[in-house]
């Protein structure tokens, strides 16, 4: 869908504070990737010391109510997995309803994250991951991102569009992993070409199955916070962080 984000209101669940809107994006010109390029690697946020930020995406739309009430209880998980590889920020973008895209400000506290995520409901609406990549890509050169974390079941835009902006998260070294819950075969295809063209990974889980997306979340984390050495310390221990190690270029 085209146009501006619609903003809440007044007696909506979500207020300014649960986030801001996600502007529309524009598209990228050569000289535009160029720079954008050169920006990131100069904010090196990889380097060592680096303060681990990491994005969590989530489809809020109506099909998603029992997965968000789910993540809402594991997110915890993600920071306690980072407590002895140093801090991590976590900025949550989620999409619902009607051309409703909105992101947070850098958290780095699970409790106000849970609180965060507590006044979002879900609402029925078409799927928008395309403003969640250009979102991404556009934090990452401000500020330095690691990683993208998008847990979905359903895409419903223009593949070759997503194609072409996972294609700049992947010249930025930002890796997605995309966490896909049911089999849709449609959104299978454009999830494991976005973790592809980013270097990140792809996997399923089953609908309700809260230990495989804890595992999930978990080795995520642990890459962004402590990159690939981290993910390959847990993946000796937890099949989650196998998974996305073996995908990983």
């Amino acid at each position: 869908m085209s146009g501006e984000p619609i903003k809440p209101r007044s007696g909506d669940a979500v207020s300014a504070q649960a986030g801001r809107a996600v502007p529309q994006a524009a598209t990228s010109t050569a000289e535009d990737i160029a720079a954008f390029v050169a920006k990131a690697q100069a904010l090196s946020p990889h380097a060592p010391g680096a303060k681990g930020r990491l994005i969590f995406a989530l489809d809020a739309t109506m099909s998603r109510q029992p997965t968000w009430d789910m993540a809402c209880a594991l997110q915890a998980d993600m920071f306690r997995e980072t407590a002895a590889l140093g801090s991590l920020d976590i900025r949550l973008i989620y999409y619902r309803g009607f051309n409703e895209c909105r992101a947070t400000g850098w958290i780095s506290d699970s409790t106000r994250l849970a609180a965060l995520m507590s006044k979002i409901d879900c609402r029925g609406g078409d799927t928008q991951i395309g403003k969640v990549l250009t979102e991404a890509r556009r934090e990452a050169v401000a500020s330095g991102v690691r990683a993208v974390v998008f847990v979905g079941d359903a895409m419903e835009e223009k593949v070759d569009e997503l194609c072409a902006k996972a294609g700049e998260l992947g010249m930025l070294n930002v890796p997605v992993f995309v966490f896909q819950e049911g089999h849709d075969a449609v959104a299978e295809q454009a999830f494991r070409e976005i973790a592809r063209l980013t270097g990140g990974a792809w996997c399923r889980f089953d609908p309700g199955a809260a230990a495989q997306l804890r595992e999930l979340l978990r080795a995520a984390a642990a890459y962004a916070a402590g990159g690939r050495e981290a993910l390959l310390k847990l993946a000796k221990t937890a099949s989650g962080a196998a998974s996305l190690i073996g995908q990983m270029k």
